[in-house]
């Protein structure tokens, strides 16, 4: 196992920087996710820890050691990318065993690594087959698997799922999480799609246009957001939010630094009698998309498109409705987009009731 710290980090393409003064540290053991929309500069982290791309400044520690300077090789790190990077000539057996000859593991060991391993990835059956004769999801299932059997200390993974179906990509998501939890080793993992980062990770870092907005645990960042970027990259449907300018009289003098309200989905209260003590809107329902047991309505109102998610029986689409919002489930940020802490409009009529379209 091995802690990663990254300490003023920075990587600038000729006159373009994609990161600036990062400052991260990945815990020892743990299984932390690097999320943010493309181009945010993850990929390019990832890459820097693994030794694939020089950092423009700044310091990266594994472990104990200070790793600038040390080849991929060295850095005790296993690599699986979104190119698979298998030897063509090759069957998925000699694929995954090729890196064990190279540092002289015993024959035994390296079948019995193989066996476990592929019985985790679901590659038994093809052992004896070539890439060009696996479907796209099985060659990534090589990659992986060549990854695995290294166990190193740092296991490094760059959208490893994406080229899977949906159940597959289910499925490896669980096997991913169990294999973490067997070896102990440090995971770090980037996407896009922040419904995986939220499932696997302990730890997740949001990242935006070269910053991290967010570092934290993925409760942690759903309920308390530090800003209005995580707020509304975490979380499907995304919060809620509303400009201030945009909410028909809504009194903000005693605190005017708020520019934006913020709700999730899921604590719309529907169908509610007006005196209900928080934000109240009327609006009508555009889309209802039914999930089984849940419910998410799209709903117009004067202030704005918002979602609303719900248990009880679905309701028509076209049917007007009073919605409320209580006031402890309402988030606040200012024109910026920092998130406010201890501030709140005042409670009066004009905030109660939003009016329809």
């Amino acid at each position: 196992m091995a802690k990663i710290v990254l300490k003023n980090i920075s990587k600038t393409y000729k006159d373009d920087t994609v990161i600036r003064d990062l400052n991260l540290t990945i815990k020892d053991g743990s299984f932390t996710v690097l999320v943010g929309p493309s181009g945010c500069g993850k990929s390019t982290t990832l890459r820097m820890i693994a030794g694939l791309e020089k950092e423009s400044g700044g310091e990266i520690w594994i472990g104990d050691k200070c790793v600038n300077h040390l080849q991929p090789s060295l850095r005790d790190v296993a690599m699986v990318f979104q190119n698979y990077a298998l030897y063509p000539t090759m069957t998925v057996r000699d694929n995954i065993e090729f890196g064990l000859k190279n540092r002289k593991v015993p024959k035994p060991e390296r079948e019995a690594l193989i066996r476990d391993i592929c019985e985790i990835v679901g590659l038994t059956p093809h052992l004896d087959k070539k890439p060009q004769n696996l479907s796209g999801g099985q060659r990534q299932r090589v990659a992986l698997a060549r990854a695995m059997v290294k166990k190193p200390k740092v296991f490094i993974l760059d959208e490893p799922l994406s080229n899977l179906d949906a159940k597959l990509r289910n499925q490896m998501r669980t096997e991913l999480i169990q294999l973490h939890r067997r070896l102990g080793a440090t995971f770090v993992y980037v996407t896009h799609d922040q419904v995986e980062a939220m499932s696997m990770g302990d730890e997740i870092v949001v990242m935006n246009k070269g910053d991290i907005q967010q570092a934290d645990s993925p409760m942690k960042l759903y309920h308390d957001p530090d800003n209005l970027f995580t707020a509304q990259f975490i979380g499907t449907p995304a919060m809620n939010v509303f400009d201030c300018n945009a909410v028909p009289g809504l009194d903000t003098e005693t605190s005017p630094e708020i520019g934006y309200i913020g709700f999730r989905a899921e604590h719309v209260r529907m169908g509610l009698k007006e005196e209900s003590a928080g934000m109240g809107i009327l609006g009508e329902i555009m889309t209802r998309e039914s999930l089984g047991a849940e419910h998410i309505y799209q709903i117009k109102s004067e202030a704005g498109p918002f979602f609303a998610k719900t248990f009880l029986a679905p309701l028509e689409t076209a049917d007007r409705i009073q919605v409320t919002i209580p006031y402890e489930h309402l988030y606040y940020f200012d024109r910026d987009g920092r998130r406010l802490h201890g501030v709140q409009p005042a409670q009066t009529k004009t905030l109660a009731h939003i009016g329809g379209v």
